[in-house]
């Protein structure tokens, strides 16, 4: 189009000025407008674009947190303190506390235990069992090694049962596994055969599996003293990296790292390490100035509970003392006891009370513990009806008919605070039904030794460990009232040998509940023991350690049952990338 000269120069100049303009960078311009303004309206500028920008910012992450998940992260470290010193650090002769809490990170199991306390398997891929319940197939995983690195076989499998198997390692878990064949049928395949039906053999499997190449040539003399028991090379989540010792050479502190081998993955943490020592005081000292950071059987502000495989309570030596094979005298005794008040003052509420031989469980009804005003006056009725009349002169209760008297009883119980303080509660419950009590302390190996196993004692405050199948046949059976045996109330009930056969043998799971029911009834009716309570396990751990699920405890170290997902770095990742571990 055709336009007069002087419109087209006017277009042209207006053109070129409005390409210089846009030349120029936008926050120049925006300086340029900025510096026109008085100092006052750039202070509020400036003070406005702030805080677009921080709101912006914020919403930003916020948004994207809304998006992303979380999900645990490698890393971190964990310091627990232990009671005691460990000695062997090796499933096969591991005695203490101590020595169980490593063996348990340190080594792998065919099985272990998962985190709803159910036997799962961690180095075996699958198992069978035959019909008749004798035999058990196990088939490795495929390319599982020790933390050297070292194909882990069926011949490693071997080697450890038939070392636990052999009389002169002296292993405590010899018993469990005679007349227990083994038989390695080719490098991943291990078979078992036992000599008649056993229920809860799986549970025997969790057994930690040791390197046959590094402990061949360890003669049976030299194998308790080797120097393996303290630089373990096992399949476990976690491996010793270092440790020290005190001048008595006693294990003070131990390091581990973590075991990238393991076979169900890398555990979240980097490193346990642990402090030992030598009394519950001193534990507690360290937690409270925090140098330790978790450790069970202290309670502290974030502390978690578990069922406690345990029954405690008083239990009773017709042998040594004739008038408690009276079911009256037994019966008197058991009422006396006041166990609501021992539950929640003595033992601070960490416990359940109970009056027989089962601990809790979801799966059987337990006898109801009676609640009286007056436990005392109705642990008297109980002896009046049976023609006992009390002498508040001698201090005994005497029955003219049989010619017995129920007068002073000793009870002995280990050096531990809560056995004492037990102790004490049920002393004086008892004296306030007009018997008199002494309270006899022993250190625990001392009470072991010398005063369980020879059957020495009339009256024994004591713990019976209850396995995680609830197997009552070696406290309860006929059979186990002398050592090595575990009926220390030497109880004999025909009715009830038969029952204990029946539950071990029976591999259906409902009939050996059934099983388990008519026990307890059974042995509670008879008052073979003045069965008090079954302890919580406490566990008090940093607020900061998540993951930590605790299975039904049967010893301490079952609380590491799922360590390798215990962690305390979080990431926060878009959802298709969160690992499903």
């Amino acid at each position: 189009m055709n336009l007069p000269s002087g419109l087209r120069d006017r277009l042209t100049a207006l053109r070129k000025q409005l390409n210089r303009s846009f030349s120029i960078p936008w926050f120049t311009r925006l300086e340029a407008r900025i510096e026109k303004l008085s100092h006052g309206d750039r202070i509020i500028f400036y003070v406005l674009a702030g805080l677009i920008v921080v709101a912006s910012l914020t919403s930003a992450y916020a948004l994207e947190r809304s998006l992303l998940v979380a999900q645990p992260a490698y890393g971190g470290t964990l310091t627990e303190g232990v009671v005691g010193s460990p000695r062997f650090i090796n499933p096969v002769l591991a005695l203490s506390d101590a020595d169980r809490d490593l063996a348990t990170l340190t080594y792998a199991g065919l099985m272990g235990v998962s985190g709803d306390g159910s036997i799962a398997p961690v180095l075996a891929q699958e198992y069978e069992i035959s019909d008749d319940g004798r035999v058990y197939t196990f088939t490795l995983k495929q390319n599982i090694t020790f933390s050297d690195g070292t194909p882990l076989t069926a011949n490693d499998v071997a080697f450890t049962v038939h070392k636990v198997q052999n009389p002169a390692i002296k292993s405590p878990a010899y018993a469990s596994w005679t007349g227990v064949s083994v038989e390695a049928v080719d490098a991943r395949t291990i078979r078992f055969t036992l000599a008649k039906p056993y229920a809860p053999f799986l549970e025997l499997t969790t057994l930690g599996i040791l390197p046959e190449r590094h402990w061949k040539d360890v003669t049976d003399e030299q194998f308790a003293f080797s120097n393996l028991q303290t630089a373990p090379i096992g399949a476990g989540p976690f491996m010793v990296h270092s440790l020290t010792k005190d001048k008595d050479n006693l294990i003070k502190n131990i390091a581990l790292s973590y075991n990238p081998r393991y076979a169900l993955g890398r555990p979240y943490l980097d490193s346990i390490r642990f402090q030992f020592f030598a009394r519950t005081e001193d534990l507690a000292t360290a937690f409270k100035s925090g140098s330790v950071e978790s450790a069970y059987d202290v309670v502290e502000k974030h502390t978690l509970t578990a069922p406690y495989a345990r029954v405690f309570g008083v239990f009773l030596n017709q042998n040594e003392k004739q008038v408690y094979a009276r079911t009256e005298v037994r019966k008197a005794l058991s009422l006396a006891i006041d166990r609501e008040h021992i539950t929640k003052t003595t033992l601070g509420g960490f416990a359940t009370p109970i009056i027989g031989p089962v601990p809790p469980t979801n799966e059987i009804e337990l006898t109801t513990v009676p609640h009286f005003e007056n436990p005392t006056r109705e642990a008297a009725n109980v002896l009046t009806a049976a023609g006992w009349q009390y002498d508040g002169v001698a201090h005994q209760w005497k029955n003219a008919a049989i010619k017995a008297s129920l007068d002073e009883i000793t009870i002995r119980t280990a050096n531990v605070p809560e056995l004492k303080n037990v102790a004490s509660a049920v002393k004086a419950d008892l004296e306030k039904l007009g018997i008199p009590v002494t309270v006899q302390i022993y250190e625990p190996s001392d009470l072991s030794q010398n005063i369980i196993r020879p059957r020495k004692y009339e009256a024994l405050l004591y713990g019976m460990v209850i396995g995680r199948n609830q197997d009552l046949y070696a406290f309860w059976h006929s059979q186990e009232r002398n050592d090595p045996g575990l009926n220390i109330a030497l109880y004999a009930n025909k009715t009830v040998d038969a029952l204990l056969e029946t539950a071990r043998s029976s591999a259906d799971d409902r009939s050996s509940k059934a099983t388990l029911q008519k026990i307890e009834k059974v042995i509670a009716a008879d008052y073979p023991a003045l069965f008090i309570y079954t302890p919580d396990f406490t566990y008090s751990v940093p607020e900061d350690l998540q993951g930590v699920v605790l299975p039904t405890i049967v010893t301490p170290s079952d609380r590491f049952a799922q360590v390798a997902s215990w962690y305390r770095i979080t990431d926060h990742v878009w959802p298709f990338l969160a690992s499903s571990k």
